[in-house]
């Protein structure tokens, strides 16, 4: 079994679903709250979880086979005794990622504390930094294989690359300039790194198009514009690939994922699992979608549970799904799970269950 554990607050977990087959998240503390399992039933992938209407005429989640996880809340980083320096305190919690030591990477939306915060696996704070870099709103964190740190400033239409102490390597595209050229953004919202080290990133707010770039940041190629016909995007907000170079990326208010080949020829639709905020994909292929019904819960915030699910990447089935806010996903390589919520938290999933809180605090690190 698994557990979630909520890592980093700035408010109490806030979930709730109209969904008629969900329970409600457990309040700060609770322990094992048993999800019930969605019924074993044939689904049509063809069609988006908006065209089901529940009891209270909201859109519903298509059943599943996939069962619903159990998993308990604990909040830790950023209170006692992980504290981080006096008198900070998170904002909105845009992105969270982990480096290849366990580091905890946090980017959020505050006046307080630096931008990035890092903590080690232990919860203890380490270090920040970003606080010169005049973020206009800070949105994605990914750590490449090489633990490079990379962020999307979406209100300045920047890609950054940082070094793990917060030197600034490369940086793509013009600040405060927002455009449709080879060397612009507009809103730029997540990055994900191909095989070779490729950069492809989701463009994704204002253009709707994928950027892919070579290692050394060279413009290769571009493909998407507006709509929701096939290719075409409405707010590109996640793009992610896997072991062989195959690109999803969330096409968030068309209600999809779709897939391309490196060089942006489309492969195939998911149209089943609702409105993605974030993909991830470990090393092997294994596939974990953050995703909220329609847009109208993606827009609450988060105070609106969406759903954490660990999807096929060879059918798009769904394997497991539980309750939880969240705007970004990141595995770590320990394969515990990690939400960054826009409620100003970051929930981590444990993979091994512990029966009580007091055996949890004792197997950790």
């Amino acid at each position: 079994m698994k557990k979630l554990i909520a890592l980093i607050p700035g408010l109490a977990l806030a979930a709730c679903s109209s969904s008629p087959e969900a329970t409600t998240a457990p309040d700060e503390g609770a322990a094992g709250v048993v999800m019930r399992p969605a019924p074993g039933v044939d689904i049509d992938r063809s069609a988006a979880p908006g065209q089901v209407v529940d009891q209270d005429g909201r859109p519903g989640w298509y059943p599943h086979e996939g069962a619903l996880m159990e998993y308990s809340v604990d909040i830790r980083f950023g209170q006692e005794p992980h504290t981080m320096p006096d008198g900070w305190s998170f904002g909105r919690v845009s992105a969270v990622a982990t480096d290849s030591g366990g580091d905890v990477y946090v980017f959020h939306r505050g006046d307080v504390a630096d931008p990035i915060v890092v903590f080690n696996a232990a919860g203890t704070y380490q270090r920040s930094f970003g606080a010169d870099m005049d973020f206009g709103n800070e949105h994605g964190l990914r750590i490449d294989r090489h633990d490079n740190v990379w962020v999307t400033d979406n209100g300045n239409h920047r890609v950054m690359k940082l070094s793990k102490e917060g030197e600034v390597l490369m940086s793509l595209g013009i600040k405060g300039e927002a455009g449709t050229t080879d060397e612009t953004f507009d809103r730029p919202a997540d990055i994900a790194f191909g095989p070779n080290d490729e950069l492809y990133v989701a463009d994704g707010y204002g253009n709707s198009r994928v950027v892919k770039y070579d290692a050394e940041g060279n413009f290769v190629t571009t493909w998407g514009t507006p709509g929701s016909g096939p290719g075409e995007f409405d707010l590109v907000h996640s793009v992610a690939v896997d072991s062989t170079g195959r690109v999803y990326a969330s096409d968030r208010e068309n209600n999809r994922i779709q897939i391309f080949d490196a060089d942006g020829t489309l492969l195939d639709t998911w149209n089943h699992l609702g409105a993605t905020q974030n993909i991830f994909i470990t090393p092997d292929d294994q596939v974990w979608v953050i995703t909220h019904r329609d847009n109208v819960e993606n827009i609450t915030y988060d105070t609106l549970a969406g759903r954490i699910m660990h999807v096929d990447i060879n059918t798009g089935e769904i394997i497991g799904a539980m309750e939880s806010p969240g705007h970004w996903i990141d595995v770590a390589e320990t394969g515990d799970i990690f939400i960054g919520s826009l409620t100003g938290n970051v929930f981590r999933w444990y993979e091994d269950w512990m029966e009580t809180e007091e055996a949890a605090q004792a197997e950790r690190p």
